[in-house]
């Protein structure tokens, strides 16, 4: 190779394939943690985000089909939305006024923006990482994390988890839930929200849906599931097979219902 062709190779102008650019990730990258250290910047962003979330939802009638969340409420409280990653997004607005909800969220940096903005929006937030139930998972947190919602749900409070394992296998649960499920005796009741109008991010790993307003929106409740409290290891596989079937059946018709295939 000549030095032409080596230049042209470090520039992208070479044959073959060629990563693309991705600026934007490097300059969310680059100002993350100066972001995070500035009280003043963070209040700033999650007042801002929130009020874009209450303006996408406020701007998405609902279709006719869309189930009712607060007859939901009424019947299985305390229970447990189970919602997936990058499907949530609206997840603190469709939750009724007078209606206490307790949200995990991982310990990550990432997740610290949406606690504070999910906690602006009325939810009570427990950090932790519920996907996995090993003994890798206990330094962070996952394992006190699940005994504080259980005391939430034996409250009587209801509580939210992300299903799916963060950075994992996008729109399959993980065991956490369903471990919640069996030592709390609730029910897992899947919850899918979607808009018309909408701007999936293909490059992320659980291709993340962005609301967007000025469209319309569906809210799907999929088939209740429930764990026995003697539930063994084949068990609790299968009941976390038969929720990310439900959750994803809601999902799929909540996309149904906005984009108007029935």
């Amino acid at each position: 190779m000549d030095e032409h062709s080596v230049s042209a190779s470090l520039d992208g102008r070479g044959d073959g394939p060629v990563k693309k650019s991705r600026p934007l990730k490097r300059f969310w990258k680059r100002i993350r943690q100066p972001l995070a250290r500035s009280t003043v910047v963070k209040h700033a962003l999650v007042v801002l985000i929130a009020g874009v979330v209450k303006f996408v939802y406020r701007t998405n009638p609902a279709v006719d089909g869309s189930d009712d969340i607060e007859a939901v409420i009424s019947t299985h409280t305390p229970a447990i939305a189970a919602l997936w990653h990058g499907q949530h997004l609206l997840g603190p607005v469709i939750n009724p006024r007078n209606n206490r909800i307790v949200a995990m969220f991982s310990r990550s940096a990432d997740a610290e923006l949406n606690a504070a903005v999910a906690s602006r929006l009325g939810f009570d937030i427990v950090r932790g990482s519920g996907g996995r139930t090993d003994s890798s998972n206990v330094g962070k947190g996952g394992a006190r994390a699940l005994i504080a919602l259980k005391r939430e749900l034996d409250g009587g409070s209801n509580v939210a988890m992300i299903a799916d394992i963060p950075h994992g296998t996008p729109r399959e649960a993980g065991l956490g839930i369903v471990t919640l499920a069996r030592i709390s005796g609730r029910p897992i009741v899947p919850i899918a929200i979607a808009t018309s109008r909408r701007k999936v991010l293909e490059r992320s790993w659980d291709k993340t849906a962005i609301n967007l307003p000025f469209g319309r929106r569906a809210l799907a409740i999929g088939e209740v599931v429930y764990v026995p409290a003697d539930a063994d290891a084949d068990t609790l596989e299968l009941k976390r097979q038969e929720v990310t079937a439900s959750l994803n059946a809601a999902t799929s018709r909540a996309y149904e219902m906005v984009d108007g295939l029935q």
